[in-house]
């Protein structure tokens, strides 16, 4: 078994559908259709510049970990991550850890085992050299319970992640479920709804990347002090 791939998949026009039905039309929400090549850069800039993105790609997985087709992802080099992640979206016990998903090619290179960790189901101990790149996500005990990513398996997934590399020398992602107290979101009205309910900055999904005017600008001064008063809405 090479991956978890196996629950539903969305048309672009299903997907579109959820779109034209949703409140994301007249809410000053920026929405763009672009090419996956386009699409990809676009995200890896914004995870680079501090947004949380949720992340709705091909079928969703099947068991109890989200590994790149139902995700919230954000930039794993900054400690304040963690705060900020559970401050603005999942609202989770502050002890409760978030993990990396690494190029399967580069693990090797940030943890002290390279061995294959597909499913999330391992926790390595991250090189002590590397753990203020991976900030966010290492435990207090230096490891990490990663998610490595071969191109085969999903290869939209591994192509952000090797884009935000490009853009910041750590092929590695903040990957936790998306949802928020609540089951991870399978169809596209369920990615839709909790991007609205919650302070995400941006979603992709499908071929489309929808913005809020926030995020587009860059504005990531807010998130932090978001994080340090405990504002959660």
């Amino acid at each position: 078994m090479k991956h978890s791939y196996w629950g539903p998949g969305y048309s672009d026009a299903q997907i579109r559908e959820a779109i034209g039905q949703s409140r994301l039309l007249g809410s000053g929400i920026e929405i763009s259709q672009m090419s996956e090549d386009d699409l990809v850069r676009a995200a890896a800039q914004r995870l680079a510049d501090g947004n949380i993105l949720g992340w709705f790609n091909g079928r969703a997985e099947w068991g109890p970990r989200a590994l790149g087709n139902r995700s919230i992802l954000a930039d794993p080099r900054r400690a304040e991550m963690k705060d900020i992640l559970n401050a603005r979206i999942k609202h989770r016990e502050m002890f409760r850890p978030f993990a990396p998903s690494i190029l399967a090619e580069s693990s090797g290179e940030f943890f002290e085992k390279s061995d294959p960790s597909p499913f999330m189901t391992f926790a390595f101990s991250v090189r002590p050299e590397k753990r203020g790149d991976l900030a966010a996500p290492t435990h207090i005990d230096g490891t990490g319970r990663l998610q490595t990513v071969e191109r085969e398996a999903n290869p939209r997934y591994w192509k952000l992640i090797r884009e935000f590399g490009n853009l910041t020398g750590v092929p590695a992602l903040v990957n936790t479920s998306f949802n928020d107290n609540e089951p991870i979101v399978c169809r596209p009205a369920e990615a839709i709804d909790c991007f609205l309910r919650t302070n995400m900055d941006a979603l992709v999904i499908g071929d489309y990347l929808i913005a809020r005017p926030a995020a587009a600008n860059g504005a990531v001064a807010s998130r932090r002090s978001e994080a340090g008063s405990g504002v959660t809405r």
